[in-house]
């Protein structure tokens, strides 16, 4: 008996004869996502000569992005459920190509945050969508190899960012980084109507838009203080009136949802020991993940002095660690367990993280190279599992919102990483700048000890050995605030690894087996004794 039928679901796709192509249709559209989260990173002072953009202009148009696109996953998943994932995929990646036109042709700084906002919607709409689609046309046995093959194309889009974005701004006008956007849509656009099936929950009920609106409140309010957080301090009145309105509107969700016949999010989902642990572990590994490159990227550029373009090529380890452990991933779960892999992959993320604290200011690319390597394979050889684990423990006519929740929990954990360690290096920095800074003016020193890029141009305009001494003080102290922080994002991991090994179920959930067909029954809501009898019943016959 199969989970669909189990479930009262109709899932005619698994198995469909297509699917490889669909696969890569879907995984070339989530090249995008992750494009476009990196590819500002190098176009920033570009942006700020060409709109004569504020600092805190540019800090919006970088998380317009991130805001909304985690504010309204849940929701989007929600949709593509109820209408269509294909259907939700395709005006995703509408929404997408012309918000990237407009973006790229914006004549001011407002004008470019709404569209990048605009953007966000638009990958909220495509991610969830990708990965429910993956669960409806592989069929259980293959699907963990679909999984991490999805995850490592995603991986990608993390140094092609970086070296897309570098390339186009040393050749063409700034806008080409939003352009590049376009010709990647429309071919997702023509693949998705010739090789991707439409799906949906065939037992959908009305949308739940109370429980969509208060969801949109707290996960929006939580990003919004995460990212104001280093900026205007972790106990600035904006900063705590944001997690204040997070956990309110987030208990509010809970109660709501709990009185729901047909919620949103079936929050007794959490209760599956199996989902709870891959999107700790998820959460855990890209908070490790994103503020190890958020550090790294000003490393290679400030500390090394690499231009952005060099600096997006030696990010490349990270996606061939991916490419190489993603493949791997799938054929030690099935030699081992999700478990046993997920331990490696975290035991491999907390080592590499940890060890780039050994990084100094002389330090040789291949030290650091091997360690991108390393947490690349780490990340494949967790995030491939987990992820397969997370799909596995929703039933499949929710897959949309399963989705959601994973890439949910991946944006909420890469903003805390670079928003909470990006803090410690701050302060950290900002101590070990004290002494280098005495004697300048007042206004000088500040921005010398707020970020390295700024001391350095401060450096090039003083005369004599004081630049010199400037640039060396501000390259020693960042890297000791670096230090500090890969130590503690590798004890996060660490800890991470821990909780996996102790939480996650020791079997996985094999297409067909006892377990399995209950665990997704008791996940579905049948609860009751009567029907886990008659479903263990069905299975023994």
């Amino acid at each position: 008996m199969s989970n669909a039928t189990m479930n009262g679901e109709a899932h005619g796709n698994a198995g469909y004869a297509k699917r490889n192509w669909t696969l890569g249709i879907l995984s070339i559209a989530l090249i995008i996502i992750g494009l476009d989260v990196t590819v500002l990173n190098v176009a920033i002072p570009t942006l700020q000569a060409e709109l004569n953009a504020s600092a805190s202009g540019l800090q919006w148009i970088v998380n317009a992005y991130i805001l909304v696109f985690a504010g309204v996953l849940l929701t989007m998943g929600t949709l593509g459920d109820r209408f269509g994932r294909r259907l939700a995929f395709q005006a995703g990646l509408v929404i997408f190509g012309l918000a990237s036109v407009a973006a790229a042709f914006a004549d001011s700084t407002s004008q470019l945050i709404i569209a990048r906002a605009a953007q966000g919607i638009g990958g909220a709409l495509i991610m969830p969508s990708t990965l429910s689609v993956i669960v409806d046309v592989f069929p259980r046995e293959e699907r963990a190899k679909a999984i991490g093959i999805w995850a490592g194309v995603a991986a990608i889009g993390i140094p092609g960012g970086m070296i897309a974005g570098g390339f186009l701004l040393e050749n063409f006008f700034w806008g080409s980084v939003f352009l590049l956007n376009v010709p990647v849509v429309v071919a997702a656009l023509v693949g998705s109507l010739l090789f991707v099936p439409e799906s949906r929950d065939p037992n959908a009920k009305s949308i739940d838009w109370i429980g969509a609106v208060i969801s949109m409140v707290s996960l929006s309010s939580l990003i919004y203080a995460i990212i104001e957080a280093p900026e205007k301090g972790w106990l600035s009145a904006v900063t705590l009136g944001g997690f204040a309105l997070a956990i309110a509107f987030g208990a509010l969700f809970v109660w709501y949802e709990k009185r729901q016949a047909h919620p949103m999010v079936d929050l007794n989902l959490f209760k599956n020991a199996r989902l709870s642990a891959s999107v700790g572990a998820i959460g855990i590994a890209f908070m490790a993940m994103l503020g190890m490159m958020f550090m790294l990227t000003q490393y290679l550029q400030f500390v090394q002095g690499y231009s952005p373009l060099d600096t997006g090529y030696r990010l490349v380890p990270m996606a061939m660690g991916f490419m190489v452990g993603t493949p791997t991933s799938a054929i030690l779960v099935s030699k081992f367990n999700s478990r046993t892999v997920m331990t490696g992959g975290m035991l491999l993320v907390a080592a590499s993280v940890g060890s780039m604290s050994l990084l100094d200011v002389e330090t040789t690319y291949w030290l650091t190279g091997s360690l991108i390597f390393v947490m690349g394979l780490g990340m494949a050889n967790t995030m491939a599992p987990a992820t397969d684990a997370v799909m596995a423990a929703v039933p499949e006519a929710k897959a949309g919102v399963g989705s959601a929740l994973n890439d949910t929990v991946r944006q909420i954990g890469g903003a805390l990483g670079v928003g909470i360690f990006g803090s410690v290096l701050s302060s950290i920095y900002a101590s070990g700048m004290a002494g280098a800074v005495a004697g300048l003016p007042q206004g000088v020193a500040d921005a010398a000890s707020n970020q390295i890029g700024a001391a350095l141009q401060v450096a090039g305009t003083l005369e004599g050995e004081a630049g010199g001494r400037l640039a060396v003080a501000a390259r020693h102290a960042f890297v000791d605030g670096t230090s500090t922080v890969y130590i503690i994002a590798g004890i996060l991991a660490f800890v991470g690894m821990v909780l996996v090994w102790r939480f996650m179920p020791k079997y996985d959930l094999v297409a067909g087996s006892e377990e399995a067909e209950r665990e997704i029954a008791e996940s579905s809501g049948l609860r009751r004794t009567t029907e886990l009898a008659t479903v263990t019943a069905t299975i023994d016959e």
